[in-house]
This record gives C-alpha cells, structure tokens and sequence, in this order.
C-alpha cells in the first residue's frame, strides 16, 4: 500500500490559477491573506495530514466503532489525532473573528479540508458536520446561542451533527415526527433520529447537535419544522460541560465503508425529554438547516475529490510497483489510459469545487452588491455540480483504481478496495444524486429563466477566444467549444419544455453531468493557460502535466456530453416506458 502525500504543488496551483484566489484576496476582508502564507498554510496541511491522519485511515477502517456504556467508543489514534488538529488550529481557519476564529477565506479552509479528505475520509466528516453547525448558527442564532456556541465549534473543542432523517423520513423531511414541546424558556425533544454521522464520540468535551422537530401546534408538512440545538452535555454557569442531556446512541450502523465514522441512531428524550434551544424563528427550522445543508454539500463535492486523489495516488503507485511480463505496468496503454482518467477527473474535480467555494467568499464579503450577488448566483448553480458531478465520477474514479491493480484490487489488504467503498456514499448522503439533478433544473436552471447557466455560458466563451491566442493550447478550443455549444443546447432544451415536470425530470440526472464534464474541462483548460503562461520562463513537467491533462480530458472525456445531450432528447418517452408494475 502507498503512502499518501497530499497534492500540495496542485492544490496551489488551482487555488491561484483557477479558483479565484486572486479576487478575494484584493477584498478588505482577506487583504492579509499574502501568496507566502497560503503557501505556508497548505504545506503544512499537507504534511499534517499525510504524517498524522492518514496512518489511521486502514486500521480505524478495520476496527470501526462501537457503543459502549451510552457513548461511541472512536476507532484507536483517532481521538489523538482530533486533538493535534484542535492543537494546531486547523479548525477555526474560515471561522469568525469575533468568535476567535482566523477570518480566512472558506476556500483556503477547502483546501486544507482535502488534504483530511483524503488522507482519511471517516476522520474528516467530524470537522465537516462541525463547520455546518457553525454556518447554520452564524446565520441563523441568537446572539446568547453564538456566544455560548460557536468559539467552542470554531475552535474545535467541541463538535457538531445535523439531526434531519428518521426512520420514516428519508428525503421527505414533511413527515418529521420528533417533538419539541416547550418547557419555559427551553424545549423538551424526544424522538429518533437515524443515520447521524459523527453522532456520538469521546474526541471532545461536547457535542453540538442540530435538530428538526416540531413543536405540538406546529402545522403539518415541512412548513411545521424548527431547528433546535441539542447539546450532549448540558452547560454550567461558567459555561463548562456539566450534567449529562437526554441525547444517546442506540446504536452505530454497519456500513459498505466510511467504518471509522459512527453512523448512529440518536435517541432524544426517553428519559423525560432533551433539553433543546430554539434557533431561528418557529417553523422557519428547514430554511436554518438548509444552510447548513448546502454547506455540506459543497463539502461532500469536495470529499470527492479527496477519495479521487487517494485512490489515483494508490493506483498510480501500484502500476508503477507491480512487474508483468518483465515490465511494470505502467508502461501497458490501457493502464496509462486508465491512470489517465482518474487524473483528468480528479483535477477537473477539484477544480470545480474550489470555484464554487471561491465563489461563496465573494458573495458573503464583497461590498459591491453587484458582485455579491452574480457570485451568490454562481455559488448557486455551481453547487448541485459540486456535489452531484463529483461524486458520480468519484465512483467511476476510485473502481478505476481497483481495475488498475487487477485481481490485487479485489483483496483488501492492497488498499484500494477501502477507497471505493469509502466513495459510494457520496452520491447518496446530503441529497441523493438525483436530488441534486432535480435541483439543478427546478431551482437553478428554470426558476430565473436560465440567467446564471447564460452567465457561466458567457464565462466559457471567453476562455475559450482566450485559448485561440495561445497557438500551444489552440487544439482545445474546438473541443471546448463543441463541449459549451452542447450545454447551451440542452439547457435552452429543458428551458422550452419547462412546463412538462415529467420529461425534465427524467432528463434532469443527463443535464447534471453534461454541465459537469463541460464545466470540468472549461477549467483544465484555464489551468493550462496558466500553465503554458508559466512555461515561459520555468518549462517544468508540473506544468507540462497540466496541459496534458486538459488535453486528455477535452479528447477523451468531454465527449461524454454529446451523450448525455442525445440521450435528453429522447425525453421521457424511454425512462418511463415501462408501468410502475412492471418493474
């Protein structure tokens, strides 16, 4: 098995060529955030998690976690590993000033949260559902709640979980049936809730927990939900950890993989009702949790990213390790083809996800409210992208993996099994694939009439003129412009039928990955400008690798779209030929 080392020279490379890094740092807010210290920060990310977090990651697989006396008992190293992350301040990087956290920009935090990603998936989603309590409560909170919570959640002292799924309430979050009934000035929720990761653990002093329920006179359906915080220990005066809450596990789920995390069915309230605290306004709970849902789904993109990037490195190590017929196999085509295309879909991935979050930044801190707004829109559309494209190809990337070792990819002391295990949950959780494409379509595309795809339309169009003036990169721009063509077809396809919610929900899952591979090569091909303007004074093959890959994926990946395209068209007459009861 190969030893991870984080993608530091990429992850730089895309932060300043690509994201937008260079944008927000000539904000009032991010001015301090200099090229040496993102360099520096990122360094030592990279070493932190691949000297620290990613030794954990087989051994906390095979031990997984367990209940024992009322709490989770953490796979071994783990709770060590979660206090040097604590100890090093790698919690708080995006978190608030004003709750003691750095102020930097989130996709700074992004990246850093890849390097975790994928030197540990199960380890990283502690700090993932932390930072989404965190946004839920900056956005939503009173300020006694902020106060109390969110320098202990920025910090890392204490973590946090979202509480939406129930036993009957999957992704139809209007059949809810947890209690919050008032008590005073607090609520006493009962109720179950299922499928909480990192729901309960030892790592930290206190756990913060995020709840829907409804109060007794609430109204039916989604409309009737409240979000509640719930914290595992109950404060004292001095706002230190004290009496136990009425919040247990019942149990950890037995899973395909992530086995280090503790899935966890919670308990709230059998022994009287936990003490909860109302956050937001009453029934307004889905539209407070919803911040903290789209958070995570960026995040979730990202964690795609971060088993790509394992799995690529695995493999890419393996074909270079394992000798047949007297050579090693990375000399054989059809691995090099292969090797190719984890690559390519792994850095357009990553790619896509720093935009999206470089975006957010713009929106939450530029003070032209032009600006704020286009980058709110584009953070919009980019994130069922995010979440839904990566994760689809974070399948097809970490199975390529098990391909490129052979049968050695089917045993798991190799390694690389671990990995697409890890990845399948990704496109289910924080709304399934499917979610996201419906999203893309019913929010995104349709509801303005198409404006922020004509806005990111318009953004391709003008990289790719730019590449017809770099004679180097001239070859890409016919493929990206049949790629943007394609796109702009099949969006104003789905605009015109519209009113017929059947064909375009049976097309919205093909339109997702079109706009993703168009999106994904549209931005290697801007890294290769950078590249091949870099070239000019340091022909290094770090940046001949970046043009090779935008090439590789312009030819033999971006074609995918004009499948997706002719597949739309067939509209609803395929998908659902068949009568529910023939299936």
């Amino acid at each position: 098995m190969s030893e991870y080392q984080a993608p530091t020279e990429d992850i730089l490379f895309t932060l300043k060529a690509v994201s937008g890094l260079n944008q927000l740092q000539t904000l009032p807010a991010f001015n301090e955030v200099s090229d040496d210290l993102v360099d520096a920060i990122i360094e030592e990310a990279g070493k932190f998690s691949a000297g620290v977090i990613a030794p954990i990651n087989r051994s906390g697989d095979e031990q997984g976690t367990k209940v024992v006396d009322g709490e989770v008992q953490e796979a071994d190293g783990f709770a060590d590993a979660y206090q040097q992350l604590v100890a090093g301040g790698w919690s708080s990087l995006a978190g608030n000033t004003q709750y003691g956290g750095q102020g930097l920009p989130v996709l700074l935090a992004t990246a850093v949260a890849e390097t975790i990603m994928s030197a540990n998936l199960s380890f990283s989603l502690v700090s993932m559902l932390s930072q989404g309590a965190i946004s839920a409560l900056n956005n939503h909170g009173s300020e006694q709640l902020k106060d109390t919570y969110l320098p202990k959640l920025i910090s890392g002292e204490w973590t946090g979980t979202m509480n939406l799924t129930e036993p009957q309430a999957g992704s139809d979050l209007s059949v809810v049936k947890t209690m919050a009934t008032p008590d005073s000035d607090v609520y006493r929720i009962s109720g179950q809730k299922i499928y909480i990761t990192w729901g309960d653990h030892k790592m930290a002093e206190n756990i913060v927990h995020l709840v829907l329920a409804r109060t007794p006179d609430a109204p039916g359906g989604s409309g009737g939900l409240s979000l509640f915080i719930v914290p595992k220990y109950l404060l004292n005066a001095d706002g230190s950890p004290g009496e136990r809450n009425d919040v247990f596990p019942v149990s950890v789920e037995h899973k395909l993989g992530i086995n280090a995390s503790p899935t966890c069915v919670m308990s709230f309230g059998e022994n009287g009702g936990a003490i909860g605290y109302l956050v937001g306004e009453l029934n307004r709970g889905l539209a407070c949790m919803f911040t903290m849902m789209n958070h995570a789904r960026l995040d979730v993109g990202l964690q795609g990213v971060g088993i790509s990037e394992r799995a690529y490195q695995q493999a890419a190590w393996f074909a270079k390790e394992r000798v047949q017929g007297g050579v090693s196999i990375i000399n054989h085509a059809d691995v090099r083809r292969m090797l190719m295309q984890m690559r390519a879909l792994t850095e357009a991935g990553r790619a896509l996800c720093y935009t999206a979050h470089a975006s957010n930044d713009l929106a939450h801190h530029s003070q032209d409210e032009e600006q704020a707004k286009a980058a709110q829109a584009r953070t919009d559309l980019l994130t069922p992208l995010a979440k839904g494209w990566t994760t689809e190809v974070a399948n097809e990337v970490t199975s390529l993996g098990i391909q490129v070792h052979g049968g050695m990819g089917f045993i798991e002391e190799t390694g690389a099994a671990q990995h697409y295990r890890d990845a399948r949950i990704l496109a289910i959780y924080e709304g399934t694939n499917g979610i996201q494409a419906l999203d893309l379509v019913g929010r995104k595309l349709t509801r303005d009439g198409g404006a922020m795809m004509a806005a990111l339309l318009a953004d391709m169009r003008a990289s790719s003129e730019a590449l017809g003036s770099q004679h180097e990169l001239s070859t890409l721009q016919a493929g990206l412009n049949q790629g943007i063509d394609i796109l702009q077809q099949a969006s104003n396809w789905v605009l015109e039928n519209a009113k017929e919610p059947e064909l375009t929900n049976s097309v919205a899952f093909d339109l997702l990955m079109l706009s993703g591979y168009v999106t994904g090569a549209w931005l290697l091909c801007k890294k290769a400008m950078a590249a091949a303007e870099a070239q000019a004074t340091n022909d290094s093959d770090f940046y001949r690798s970046k043009i090779a890959v935008a090439q590789f994926f312009v030819r033999n990946i971006l074609p995918r779209a004009g499948a997706h395209w002719q597949a739309m068209q067939s509209g609803s007459e395929t998908v659902m030929a068949l009568e529910a009861d023939m299936f």
